[in-house]
């Protein structure tokens, strides 16, 4: 009697994850087994990749991307924007027999030639300039990227000009990566510990929101800005608190779902999925991985956030502040240091208080953080984060470090003369018999806090949702860098000797204490903590072009060349470039706004003075005085913000004309304020874009 088989459904799981990935198990089922470990030497250890296994490599990844459906390739890179860039080649050329045969050369893996002048460059290339070159990123995975009829190999690349500048954000990346290991792997070895390498880890959880794409459709600013530049809140935003991790609509969970399934079919680990603090808000979390991995895979969540949402008639908003006066979206950057062999550096074992190593490097984080942070706030500096800092739960523009109650103990007591003591795990009792205790951690989260310590990593709060984690990383890193080649150049004359614990003590007593400004653990919304930011002398610079200044300094230029993350040529080249995109986007953002002022909110409003107006006459004529007083009560309201407007337009005008963007700012608030007045008095069904209430509200269909 034939019985029923079981269906393991984890193995469906199994087979969709990484399957349009060449990754490590496809690469040992395609390559042969010493190309094979050539490979994942590279991969694993850094080196150069072995030339002559080029053509092998290319060759398997020609075989699996085609078995997969694929006609074209791109190397994929980076460009010095927020989005990536691709030039599709097919495998297809002519046989010379009228035929054709699919070709895939090692030269054409590892190096193409995209035009270098038509991206933002800082100067580094001419217009007539055009030349320049992407190099295959091994370590890396290629991967394959579908529409509904069409695949395509993308090969995750660097980009360089011609003359060898950096004019992407991965090269820098790379680079700042390497240099960290190099620099971690000294004070490493002066505890005794030679590590087969140092990886700088990233976990980046994404926030974003969704809007009906048939209301988005209807907004203008939206489509050009990616947020509303008008809009009145509604009577209930989120201030019951009741979206928050609540139960997620069907809608939206399948949306979340065909995310996930997209993916994890590309290898990418993501985890966690939930409603964030503002209604049409949500949040998405991959695992740990190596950071320039991370960074690719947090650019391909992106793009499969906003590509998958249209197939639900949605569109996935990434902008900093979509909506004025509700929670903003960040990429909330968990960053650690690691080896193979030891895990995390940043973890402080049971005993935090005499893990010398433990102290050695969370001391370097604080010094570097302190000496650091106006590069680093500048690294996260772009229009719409200037939205998000400092409002509604965002982490304020002053970078300050949360260590939580038990590091904060140990610092105080390594301050005090030595650390004696650390405080241990304790257990919560609920009061309730059938739940469990649970285990207390030693120190609770911060959310105010930009740049908090949880656990065994840390938590850079401050990036923007619409930004990749490239630059912030690599400043991150780099400012590491710095740190910890003092430590080593101070601790290896004495690296083995009977001194070693004390010097390396006294070292952790003068860091911490010369950098012990930088480290707050209370409420970073406080209007006390800005007093009590500016008495320590901690940097509060509000706006991007204030903190892009330091980008030019002359220390940070021979900071980023000393540990070759940058020449001065390629810094100079980003502060260009990040001034020039802030002064872009402020002028679309005014332009979008005078042209919805002019050509659809005056309209609007001049129809409703027409009827009201009509209705007063109405009333008049009837010889009737009831509902009079009302009606011309109204016809004042709305026509005294009406006169308004022609104001507003020619103030924001002559702002445009004389490209100033803090004007420009100031002339878009102000006409905003009347607009918001006027929506709250002009007849809804007169109302020409939909409002707050109808797109912060995502209806199941």
């Amino acid at each position: 009697m034939a019985t029923d088989t079981m269906i393991d459904p984890t193995e469906e799981l199994a087979a969709l994850y990484g399957s349009d990935t060449f990754g490590i198990k496809t690469m040992e089922k395609y390559l042969s087994k010493s190309a094979f470990k050539k490979m994942m030497v590279t991969i694993q250890q850094g080196g150069r990749l072995d030339p002559s296994i080029a053509d092998e490599v290319a060759q398997a990844m020609k075989v699996w991307a085609i078995s997969k459906g694929a006609t074209h390739y791109t190397h994929w890179f980076q460009p010095l924007t927020d989005a990536t860039a691709e030039k599709h080649d097919s495998f297809v050329e002519p046989d010379g027999k009228g035929g054709m045969v699919c070709e895939f050369t090692g030269k054409n893996l590892i190096q193409s030639e995209p035009d270098a002048s038509s991206f933002p460059s800082g100067g580094i290339r001419a217009t007539f300039e055009a030349r320049g070159y992407t190099a295959w990123d091994p370590t890396s995975p290629a991967f394959i990227k579908r529409t509904a009829h069409t695949a395509t190999l993308c090969i995750p690349t660097a980009f360089c000009s011609y003359t060898g500048e950096a004019l992407d954000k991965k090269t820098p990346l790379l680079r700042s990566m390497a240099s960290v290991s190099r620099q971690a792997t000294r004070v490493l070895k002066c505890f005794g510990i030679t590590p087969s390498r140092v990886d700088s880890n990233l976990g980046a959880e994404q926030e974003y929101f969704l809007v009906d794409r048939d209301l988005y459709l209807q907004r203008p600013d939206l489509i050009e800005t990616g947020r509303t530049l008008f809009g009145c809140l509604p009577p209930k935003h989120q201030q019951m608190e009741d979206h928050y991790f609540g139960s997620i609509k069907e809608r939206v969970l399948e949306f979340m779902s065909s995310v996930d399934h997209a993916l994890w079919a590309l290898g990418v680990p993501a985890k966690t999925r939930h409603n964030e603090v503002a209604p049409a808000q949500f949040e998405i979390a991959p695992l740990f991985e190596p950071i320039n991995v991370a960074v690719d895979h947090n650019v391909m969540i992106m793009d499969i956030l906003q590509r998958q949402a249209l197939k639900f008639n949605l569109v996935c908003l990434l902008h900093e502040k979509p909506y004025a006066n509700v929670n903003g979206s960040g990429k909330h950057n968990n960053w650690s240091l690691s080896t193979p062999e030891l895990g995390s550096l940043f973890s402080p074992g049971k005993t935090p208080h005499s893990n010398l190593l433990f102290l050695t490097f969370l001391a370097s984080v604080i010094q570097a953080i302190d000496l650091h942070a106006d590069l680093l706030r500048a690294s996260i500096s772009k229009a719409g984060n200037d939205h998000r800092l400092g409002a509604q739960e965002a982490p304020p523009a002053i970078i300050s470090i949360f260590l939580g109650d038990q590091l904060e103990d140990i610092i105080r007591q390594i301050k005090e003369g030595g650390a004696t003591s650390s405080t241990s795990k304790t257990t919560m009792e609920l009061g309730v018999d059938v739940l469990p205790v649970l285990p207390k951690d030693t120190t609770d989260r911060n959310r105010t806090s930009p740049f908090a310590f949880t656990g065994n990593k840390f938590e850079f709060r401050a990036v923007g949702s619409s930004q990749t984690c490239a630059w912030p990383m690599a400043v991150l890193n780099t400012i590491m860098c710095e740190t910890l080649d003092e430590v080593a150049t101070r601790l290896e004359p004495v690296a083995g000797t009977p001194e070693f614990n004390t010097v390396v003590a006294e070292l952790i007593k003068e860091m911490i204490t010369k950098h012990d400004r930088v480290i707050f653990n209370g409420n970073g919304y406080s209007e006390e903590w800005l007093a009590e930011a500016e008495r320590r002398g901690l940097p509060h610079l509000h706006t991007t072009p204030e903190a892009l200044e330091v980008l030019s300094a002359p220390a940070t230029l021979e900071l980023m060349e000393k540990y070759n993350v940058l020449t001065k040529a390629e810094m100079l080249a980003r502060k260009e470039i990040q001034t020039e995109s802030y002064e872009k986007q402020i002028d679309i953002e005014a332009k979008t706004c005078l042209n919805m002022l002019q050509t659809i909110y005056m309209p609007a409003v001049a129809e409703q003075m027409t009827n009201i107006c009509g209705t007063v006459a109405s009333i008049r004529a009837a010889g009737i005085t009831a509902g009079l007083k009302a009606a011309t009560a109204k016809a004042e309201a709305v026509g005294a913000l009406y006169d308004e407007l022609p104001g507003k337009v020619a103030e924001l005008s002559s702002a445009i004309e004389k490209g100033c963007p803090c004007a420009i700012k100031r002339a878009m608030e102000s006409a905003r304020v009347t607009v918001d007045a006027l929506e709250a008095l002009v007849d809804a069904e007169l109302w020409p874009v939909p409002t707050y209430a109808e797109m912060l509200n995502i209806h199941s269909k």
